[in-house]
């Protein structure tokens, strides 16, 4: 029995003293508030109302029950009306600062599409960890390795003038007796400057005899693009990253790097509640695909060599 509902044919046919016009009154058929009143009083073993041909009139147990029936529809409307306010409270979510405007506009507006309203926070990798730890924001999209995340973006470096080959292998920036002008640097952004990818990277670079110097972290992606834009450098990003600049993105031929994302909230909240609703909103903001299974025998980050030139 539905006993709010119950309650509230009840409280009305009292009011109007009658089954038709307190059925009216309340939003309901006349036979559904008759129904419902029958309910509750076999659920009551009591009648609350002597129906006659013109009027229902409240019995004695019906004028004791009132009262406590209108609270319980109070209690129901005023409970009703905080869950209402809860839904519509913005949802604080920690994005990176890679995610384009139009992207993030769209990721809001698709949210609210399933009533969620979100307030954004853009930050660097590290931060998007504190304010989610620190309960600043209720979930964040934070940066992990690619076996773990739910999104995956793939990693390669961009330059300014077309290549032309088909992968970039970062031992031809080696530099050599003959080489003129200064060494060319891969630049790795902040967002990318977690250890995942920083370090096979490093390592990379330590294996094929680059100088400790030609491996980067920029303070921030534009002082990083800038310097690849009026040089031979080289950007770590993805490719609509490099589309986005107008740059040239090639895959890194000596290792396979991916950025990779999984939504973490705060407190006890469940991660798996909002990627329910919100996940192919979140991929399409991120530019990723949901995580594939990786190849038997592969492992993600893991050097493929560090021999051979660039592959036309």
């Amino acid at each position: 029995m539905d006993l709010v509902g119950a309650c509230r044919a009840f409280i009305s046919v009292s009011r109007h003293g009658s089954f038709t016009v307190g059925a009216a009154a309340a939003r309901m058929s006349q036979p559904v508030a008759s129904r419902r009143v029958a309910a509750l009083e076999e659920h009551f073993g009591e009648h609350l109302f002597e129906r006659t041909s013109r009027r229902a009139v409240l019995t004695p147990f019906g004028r004791d029950m009132l009262p406590v029936a209108r609270q319980l529809v109070q209690a129901a409307d005023a409970l009703l009306h905080e869950a209402q306010t809860a839904r519509r409270k913005p949802w604080r979510l920690a994005v990176p600062g890679t995610c384009p405007t139009v992207r993030l506009a769209r990721l809001v507006a698709d949210a609210r599409e399933h009533d969620v309203t979100l307030d954004l926070r853009i930050a660097a990798p590290a931060r998007r960890t504190e304010l989610v730890h620190t309960q600043q924001v209720r979930a964040a999209l934070l940066a992990v390795p690619p076996d773990e995340a739910t999104w995956v973006l793939p990693l390669g470096v961009a330059t300014a003038d077309d290549p032309g080959v088909r992968r970039i292998y970062l031992e031809t920036l080696r530099i050599g007796r003959a080489s003129t002008g200064p060494a060319r640097r891969v630049w790795i952004q902040p967002e990318d400057d977690v250890p995942h990818v920083r370090d096979p990277l490093t390592r990379l670079r330590d294996a094929i005899g680059l100088q400790p110097a030609q491996v980067v972290a920029g303070a921030d992606l534009t002082t990083a693009a800038a310097d690849v834009l009026r040089t031979r450098d080289l950007l770590l990003c993805t490719p609509a990253q490099a589309e986005e600049l107008t740059l040239h993105w090639r895959p890194i031929g000596e290792i396979a790097l991916s950025r990779g994302y999984a939504l973490a909230t705060a407190a006890d909240g469940n991660p798996l509640h909002i990627e329910a609703r919100l996940g192919d909103a979140i991929a399409r903001c991120l530019g990723a695909s949901a995580r594939a299974p990786a190849p038997e025998g592969s492992t993600a980050g893991s050097t493929a060599g560090t021999t051979g030139g660039s592959t036309p």
